[in-house]
């Protein structure tokens, strides 16, 4: 077993508090069950309202927060943000991914980088999901864009629902346990997999037991695939207790 924790680094933007609460409540989770122990560490890009200017004006400080976080000689690394990648256009967490771990390696700090975009798309292919429903806290257009860059990914959003939150902070402070009732309202019987929030800002973690018991379908959030792609990238077994389906050790 390896002797040291290993780090965990996350890039959010200034006004999430989600990400960093979720990913640690899992992994606390796990190490309930496996030797492997954790410590995180976070760079933030500055984002208040979700539109799509301000995600993309973000975005563009992801590469210096990958370089503050290759400086602490983090792990694995993070870009938690899941719309502002999908609304840069089609396929572009593998754009994101590739340039901020090259940021790490120019700088000595070499990390692996998973995105939440990029993490949830192969979250839903890991579970064999091609028919899902979906939540997102975004007004319409930006919901649509989220929906459009998982149609191109190979997947069919064959019911939706847009919360039209735009303030993040506002988004935060949802309750999660609004989301079994909204749920439970979608057209779901014919999914596969079930996306609970997409969104890093969105909590859903207390309730995807729940709502996996109360549809009989996988469930998962961008926390959950995140963490899922974290544990892929660190080689360690993908465990965690109440991490859903995903995460459940089934896949």
């Amino acid at each position: 077993m390896r002797g040291t924790p290993y780090r965990i680094g996350q890039i959010v933007p200034s006004s999430n508090l989600t990400m960093e609460t979720e990913i640690p409540a899992l992994l606390a989770a796990r190490q309930l069950i496996r030797p492997e122990r954790f410590t995180f560490h976070s760079a933030r890009m500055r984002m208040k309202t979700v539109r799509k200017e301000e995600l993309a004006a973000m975005d563009a400080q992801s590469d210096r927060c990958a370089l503050e976080l290759s400086d602490a000689q983090v792990d694995v690394l993070g870009y938690a943000c899941l719309v502002a990648t999908m609304s840069m256009g089609p396929g572009y967490h593998r754009v994101s991914e590739k340039r901020l771990q090259q940021c790490t390696v120019d700088n000595g700090g070499a990390a692996p980088v998973v995105t939440s975009a990029g993490a949830l798309v192969d979250g839903l292919r890991v579970l064999g999901a091609r028919r899902i429903v979906l939540v997102a806290p975004y007004m319409k257009p930006l919901t649509r864009m989220v929906m459009d860059y998982l149609t191109d990914e190979g997947y069919e959003v064959i019911d939706h629902i847009a919360l039209e939150i735009p303030d993040n902070l506002d988004v935060a402070r949802h309750d999660p346990a609004r989301l079994p009732d909204i749920v439970a309202k979608l057209n779901h019987a014919d999914a596969d997999a079930i996306v609970t929030s997409a969104c890093v800002q969105m909590p859903s973690l207390p309730v995807v037991p729940m709502i996996e018991a109360q549809t009989g379908k996988p469930v998962l959030s961008a926390a959950i695939a995140t963490t899922h792609a974290m544990l892929t990238r660190l080689g360690l077994e993908r465990i965690v207790p109440g991490g859903g389906a995903l995460l459940s050790g089934a896949y």
